[in-house]
């Protein structure tokens, strides 16, 4: 059974960084899609940053700024946020899938993200 925990999250100022790291199991993590999307209250859901054997996408939003990476040896996936805006603020959900069908590929609980002015 696929389990995704992430943890990460909290509270930062604009500009700060946060990681967030999505730890995996249930299944074999390396020949697999990861990635990661994004829920804000009132907005649409968006898909942030994905890898799929070694090519990553990212959104426009957060090209330059953030950086997806995985230790496959530990079934982890990591996402790096640098220079946050207020508008990163969401809950941030790890995902066993791609770009085109992460909304129902199996995720993790989510950890929230605050950026505050």
């Amino acid at each position: 059974q696929v389990q995704l925990v992430e943890s990460g999250g909290g509270s930062v100022q604009a500009g700060g960084s946060l990681r967030l790291s999505c730890a995996a199991s249930g299944y074999t993590y390396s020949s697999n899609c990861m990635g990661w999307f994004r829920q804000a209250p009132g907005k649409e859901r968006e898909g942030v940053v994905f890898i799929k054997r070694g090519s990553t996408y990212y959104a426009d939003s957060v090209k330059g700024r953030f950086t997806i990476s995985q230790d496959n040896a530990k079934s982890t996936l990591y996402l790096q946020m640098n220079s946050l805006k207020t508008e990163d603020t969401a809950m941030y959900y790890c995902a066993k899938g791609y770009k085109n069908n992460y909304s129902t590929a199996p995720r993790g609980q989510g950890t929230q993200v605050t950026v505050s002015s």
